[in-house]
Formats: C-alpha cells, structure tokens, sequence
C-alpha cells in the first residue's frame, strides 16, 4: 500500500498543483501567462506562488520592459520535489488500479 503521508501537501493543493505542473512544462512562465492559463484571480494566484516561492520550489523574475512583467519557473528544488510527488502519485495510482 502507498505511504500517502508522502504526498507533498504544499504542491498536493490544487491551485498549487496546477502551478507546478505549468511551471515543469517550459523553463518560466509570466504572471499573466499563468493566470489566463489557469483561470485564477491576481490574488489567488499570487497567494500560491508566494507559498511555493517561500518554500524555495519557485523562483521570481522581474524584468521591465514595455512595463514591468514578473517571471516564475521552477528552482532545481522544486523540479525535484514535483517529480518526488509524481513518483508518489504514481505508486497510488497503480495501487488503485490492482
């Protein structure tokens, strides 16, 4: 039986989820980007990324350019610690499929 205790619950929330997987897709994504791709309030999506960010799984980029535009991707902790959680839920799955 999997140890669900393993699930990371900082990336295992659903908003969180879905930043993660995003962010392990391309090497970094706009603030903007990521709102209209996941449908998320300013708020909401900058409360996760700021709790991912302070766990060191996400790192921030601000640049100006025509205007000022926030970057995020993935640290190398993050990385890791999303293909920890995939190993994980992968182990769940198969169980549920036995």
């Amino acid at each position: 039986m999997p140890d669900f205790d393993k699930l990371d619950k900082a990336i295992h929330e659903k908003g969180r989820l879905s930043i993660m997987t995003l962010l392990a897709t391309r090497m970094a994504w706009s603030f903007q980007d990521l709102k209209a791709e996941l449908s998320m309030s300013d708020g909401n999506l900058i409360t996760h990324l700021r709790t991912l960010h302070k766990l060191g799984l996400v790192a921030v980029t601000k640049e100006i350019r025509d205007r000022p535009q926030t970057s995020y991707a993935l640290t190398e902790k993050g990385r890791s610690a999303f293909q920890e959680y995939l190993r994980v839920l992968e182990q769940i799955v198969k169980a549920g499929r036995k």
